[in-house]
């Protein structure tokens, strides 16, 4: 370990890739960004570039290490975080994806989720993966590439496709070619895993026709997966650490044990509390997932996924031109006491968690003559935190149901998470305390600790929970009954959409 005291986080999102190096405190040392393109080839799908997240990848990757003023051989240890259900299919021998990246926001397996809902087997699915049949998950978007690209199939069962999400992309162009793996994190989203022992299911696959030929060696969130190549970053770094984005935050959160819970604000929102190794079903609208596992004995989560939070100030932007810049929204939001009885829904890909409404669509409503544009800013920012909301009510529910405590903290991470307006209102909404951490790059943080455990700089969770630091808590003042009031207008507003 002479010499090696950085360690690398590759933060592959849904927007844009970025590369962190961190220092042995968990402490940030450099960062480098890239937005890359977002395609919408018909309305409801969402596609990317492969080869234009591994180019965009790859020079953040390089960019932070200058910018860090370290050598590659100073690293111990690269730690990759991904968007989750994104799905890629690519030849092994020549490297080049058959089709571009499916998109986890993407709806275009729909058609094939009713089909597998008709057919009753939605027990079946649950009671292995832990998940709901939906076409957010991996596996019906693999079932639609086999379905639509000539030759797929085939090609894939002679064992001549790779399938991974974007770690096991990553990780393969990182290796030469050499390392088809993913991590049970990624794994679990896939519809293809049985989560209680942490292997492909084969009646899954046959369920879905998916060939085995095809998928990624599945291993634990902390493990020594190969070497990347030496010349990309200078020369041949450990891939430690592998883990989806939403399991890497809850890591990088310092949340280890049963009970404790972080939401992330993004793209979407993601709401995860930990069950530790009690595999525990949902009755309020919730899936079970892996949690990041640093050993191979599976540890679980219960979580709900927003699909737009974030996303809505981009509208707010790119749409409706209401503000230059993201930026700007908190500034135009606070010229008014409050929404003005203004709620926006967006549900522009349909509602995820607790609701599960593929055809719901996004509706602004309360309008009056009296409404303003800021009063729709305030009513989208707000929206985040209704959201949310009804993420923990379903969660505190199935904690109770299953003897625990209800949720006494939400730790709360992810770029939309700076916002004090949204917080304050979050922990108003929720009537618990929301705690920001020092270092709100969790996600990549996670990955880095995962990769740090690997290779011994770390000896154990202990370091990881000592480490932890709180920023700022945000402390409820909204009264409780005006509280559940808004909670009611909202889901009298979510009904209309699921109307429309």
């Amino acid at each position: 370990m002479t010499g090696k005291n950085y360690l690398l986080a590759l933060d592959q999102g849904t927007s844009s890739s970025r590369s962190i190096v961190f220092d042995r405190q968990g402490r940030i040392v450099a960062m480098a960004q890239r937005e890359f393109r977002q395609l919408y080839p018909q309305p409801g799908w969402v596609e990317h570039d492969p080869k234009e997240i591994w180019d965009s990848q790859l020079a953040t990757a390089r960019e932070a290490l200058a910018k860090a003023r370290i050598r590659a051989s100073e690293v111990a240890s690269i730690g990759i975080t991904n968007q989750r259900e994104t799905t890629v299919v690519w030849n092994r021998k020549t490297g080049e994806p058959i089709h571009n990246a499916i998109v986890w926001q993407d709806r275009r397996a729909e058609p094939t989720c009713a089909a597998l809902r008709e057919r009753g087997l939605e027990g079946l699915f649950r009671t292995k993966t832990g998940l709901i049949i939906d076409a957010y998950f991996s596996g019906t978007k693999l079932k639609w590439i086999f379905d639509n690209v000539r030759g797929a199939h085939d090609s894939a069962a002679r064992g001549e496709l790779a399938f991974g999400t974007i770690d096991s992309w990553l990780m393969w162009h990182l290796t030469g070619g050499e390392v088809h793996a993913t991590d049970v994190s990624n794994a679990s989203r896939t519809l293809l895993l049985n989560v209680r022992d942490n292997g492909w299911d084969e009646e899954l696959l046959k369920v879905l026709d998916i060939p085995r030929e095809v998928l990624p060696a599945v291993h634990p969130s902390s493990h020594v997966y190969g070497h990347t190549r030496a010349d990309l970053l200078g020369a041949s770094i450990p891939i430690g650490g592998v883990a989806g984005d939403q399991q890497s935050a809850l890591f990088g959160q310092a949340c280890f044990q049963a009970g404790l819970a972080k939401n992330t604000y993004g793209t979407g929102c993601f709401m995860l509390m930990h069950t530790g190794t009690r595999f525990q079903t949902s009755t309020n609208g919730l899936i079970t997932t892996s949690a990041a596992q640093p050993t191979t004995t599976p540890e679980f989560a219960l979580e709900g996924s927003v699909f737009i939070a974030g996303a809505v100030v981009q509208w707010l932007r790119d749409g409706l031109h209401a503000i230059k810049g993201s930026g700007e929204v908190q500034g135009l939001a606070e010229t008014v006491p409050d929404s003005g009885g203004v709620m926006f829904v967006p549900a522009f890909t349909g509602l995820g968690a607790p609701y599960w409404n593929a055809d719901a669509r996004g509706a602004i409503v309360g309008l009056t003559r009296g409404s303003t544009v800021a009063h729709i800013a305030r009513a989208a920012l707000e929206s985040i935190a209704f959201q949310s909301a009804a993420l923990l009510t379903a969660m505190s529910r199935d904690a109770v149901a299953a003897g625990s405590s209800p949720v006494s903290e939400l730790r709360v991470d992810g770029g939309a998470c700076i916002n004090d307006l949204l917080m304050q209102f979050q922990a108003d909404l929720l009537g618990i305390p929301v705690v920001r951490p020092q270092v709100i790059e969790t996600t990549a943080l996670g990955a880095a600790y995962l990769a740090g455990l690997s290779c011994g700089m770390y000896p154990n969770l202990d370091e990881l929970t000592a480490q932890w630091k709180v920023e700022r808590r945000f402390h409820p003042t909204m009264p409780r009954d005006r509280a559940q009031e808004l909670m009611q207008r909202w889901e009298s507003a979510v009904r209309q959409t699921v109307a429309i």
